[in-house]
């Protein structure tokens, strides 16, 4: 997606105005302009040393000049910091940053844009010495806001484009090709500060191959980053999943945050979930679904951090049973977000041998501390992170993910939680590939150094791609491409590497993408007379309780922010309705793969209550084995699009019913094929 942001502004104060607002931005987000208009003049920001630039843009302030800057607060890259300076009184300014980003997939295949809008005072642990920007950020209620947003967005795609979703309310979808390639959607409304803004993309044929390629920047020396052609290359196979074991080897350890930020609702609307309760309700899914053979625990943290046993233990009916009702008492009531703690104490405990260690996390992710945490992750492997809520940390919980090759998922008030937590799972699932090895043929004196080294590597799969021409002079690819070579090079500047600091600066200052090291700065030189009077400076305020993009001046203001995502691809599949959660398949399943064949029919329409349905039974049927045949039976013809959200569940059951036919087949001395019942 390419992304502006206009932000605009009207000083109705007696005198010249310092306006200083913080806003999120996706970690991964490539920031690479900045612009301003000014008394009817454009200008230019140019990117300079980070220092450099806050010099400059303080002479500029006390030489009475008007001048912009744009700087990333710390080195985590989610929270930006924008400065308008020496605005006169009576006068407008509109301030455009723009920037690129990739688009993730969900489970259903859609292409998700995320526009951040709530951003929660982050927690700094104790004896921790860096700063926090967003601790200083003035809070209101929501109806004192002084600033709107409204958001339009532009869709193309060569493959289709079917539909768009989202969490605040839309506009009609409107094609503006006879093809459907592309069309046009907005906001109906101004949203709520109280959620991040979500946009959910389906194309027609999601699994079909694409590529971009741009030239390079005019003017940039060849061979260079900036210099050469780029292309992007988009995948998108539709392949066969792999067939799960259930006795597979694992050592799963689930960590929740129970901080008193995860006391907070998920949202805005009556009756929304706490975040705990949200958390815990992913938790208890994830361990229903644990292969059998496996071992597990359960840590919990805040200011001081508890796990339910001294080590890992076998994953059995008995222990996964006392584990859920120890996880039905777990409350938010641990006071701050001391992370990094508990991740040590995981880190030390000794391994199970021959038993992969996963790591899976639950957070609102409010810690200032991130890169030590990151650091302190990426020593191991196989953590897989939950943003818990409304503006989740992205730096912490895509940054520990991608860390220790793992995944990251963010559950809101109105996602599906179910699909998200499994596909983690399954991911977990996956076997380990060893002995890897990677070879190409080049012309002779040719060179291709990898960079990074590849993580996953999946088997090859012929096929033809489509190539497009991007006549884009924003170069998108380009920008991508040094975003990631940046976080690369700013991860090893962190860990002391040598020369990192300085290819950090090279990077950042020819490619234009913002990082910790540099600034955008501009300055209004085409103005006669210096801006007069004391300057005063107004923090722009962010909703109370942790929500909220600061776009405003003064006392009463018309401000508001428009984005546009560009081109994205992603997959597209129909969002299933209804839900297997609680009182479904998730609450009543047993460890060993079963369902409990115990009560009366209760009336519902849930698994739940179709597997208490005794009566009645076929003649001589053990009731266990009565309640998974009909839970099975139930799961696939009342739930069938709902599958990757009881898959685990459904495989564990009939693994129960084959281990049935084992037993008698040992208590019988004989070796019956399951053939033999023709079913």
């Amino acid at each position: 997606a390419d992304v502006s942001c206009e932000l605009f502004y009207r000083n109705e104060e007696q005198g010249p105005v310092e306006a200083v607002f913080v806003f999120p931005v996706d970690p991964e987000a490539a920031v690479y302009a900045f612009e301003a208009h000014l008394g009817g003049t454009c200008i230019q920001a140019q990117l300079r040393e980070k220092k450099q630039a806050q010099e400059l843009y303080g002479d500029a302030l006390a030489g009475g000049q008007s001048s912009f800057l744009l700087q990333q607060e710390g080195t985590k890259g989610d929270v930006f910091s924008c400065s308008l300076g020496n605005l006169p009184p009576g006068e407008e300014a509109a301030l455009t940053l723009r920037y690129v980003c990739e688009l993730p997939l969900e489970p259903d295949g859609a292409a998700r844009y995320m526009l951040p809008a709530v951003l929660r005072p982050r927690y700094t642990p104790h004896g921790w010495d860096g700063e926090d920007v967003t601790q200083g950020v003035p809070r209101v209620p929501q109806g004192e806001l002084p600033y709107t947003l409204s958001l339009s967005a532009t869709l193309q795609s060569p493959h289709g484009i079917d539909r768009v979703l989202s969490n605040c309310s839309l506009t009609p979808l409107s094609y503006t090709a006879g093809n459907r390639t592309s069309a046009q959607v907005s906001l109906a409304e101004a949203p709520p500060w109280d959620r991040d803004v979500e946009l959910l993309v389906y194309y027609t044929e999601p699994h079909k191959p694409s590529a971009m390629l741009e030239i390079g920047l005019p003017g940039a020396e060849p061979g260079s980053l900036m210099g050469d052609p780029a292309m992007m290359v988009t995948l998108l196979p539709s392949l066969p999943e792999a067939v799960l074991g259930q006795s597979s080897a694992g050592e799963f350890i689930f960590l929740l945050d129970r901080s008193g930020s995860m006391e907070c609702p998920m949202d805005s609307r009556d009756r929304s979930p706490q975040r705990i309760d949200s958390a815990k309700e992913t938790l208890v899914l994830l361990l229903k679904s644990l292969p059998l053979g496996c071992y597990f625990n359960i840590y919990s943290f805040g200011s001081q951090f508890e796990s339910f046993y001294p080590q890992s233990v076998g994953y059995t009916q008995q222990t996964m049973a006392k584990s859920l009702q120890r996880v039905q008492q777990l409350q938010a009531d641990l006071g701050g977000t001391e992370i990094l703690a508990p991740l040590q104490a995981i880190y030390r405990s000794p391994c199970q041998d021959g038993h992969p260690r996963q790591l899976f996390v639950f957070t609102d992710g409010e810690v200032g501390n991130t890169q030590e945490v990151i650091t302190e992750v990426q020593r191991h492997r196989g953590c897989f992170s939950f943003g818990i809520g409304e503006g989740a940390s992205t730096a912490l919980v895509k940054g520990i993910a991608q860390a220790a090759g793992g995944s990251a998922e963010f559950i809101t008030g109105q996602d599906r939680m179910q699909p998200k937590a499994l596909q983690s799972l399954k991911r977990a699932l996956q076997p380990a590939m060893t002995r890897i090895s990677l070879s190409w043929d080049l012309p002779p004196g040719m060179e291709a150094p990898l960079l990074p080294s590849p993580q996953w590597l999946e088997p090859r799969h012929p096929g033809l791609i489509p190539l497009t021409l991007c006549p884009w002079h924003r170069l998108p690819v380009h920008r991508l491409a040094a975003k990631s070579l940046l976080l690369e090079l700013e991860g090893a500047m962190d860990t002391g590497s040598k020369g990192a600091r300085r290819r950090v600066l090279e990077t950042s200052l020819n490619s234009g993408v913002i990082c910790s090291l540099t600034a955008y700065v501009g300055v209004d030189t085409e103005r006669g007379q210096p801006v007069h009077g004391p300057l005063v400076r107004r923090d722009i305020p962010l909703i109370a309780g942790g929500a909220g993009n600061p776009l405003s001046l003064g006392k009463e203001k018309e401000c508001w922010i428009g984005g546009s995502p560009g081109q994205g691809n992603g997959g597209s599949a129909g969002r299933a309705e209804g839900s297997l959660g609680q009182g479904d398949g998730s609450s009543t399943g047993r460890g060993s793969g079963g369902f409990p064949g115990q009560g009366q029919c209760s009336g519902g329409q849930g698994l739940g209550a179709v597997s208490g349905c005794l009566s009645p039974p076929p003649q001589d049927v053990a009731p266990g084995v009565w309640a998974t045949v009909l839970a099975v039976v139930w799961l696939h013809s009342r739930a069938l699009g709902q599958h990757n959200e009881w898959e685990l569940l459904e495989a564990k059951a009939v693994a129960w019913l084959s281990e049935c036919l084992e037993a008698a087949n040992t208590l019988l001395g004989c070796s019956v094929d399951p053939a033999v019942f023709r079913l």
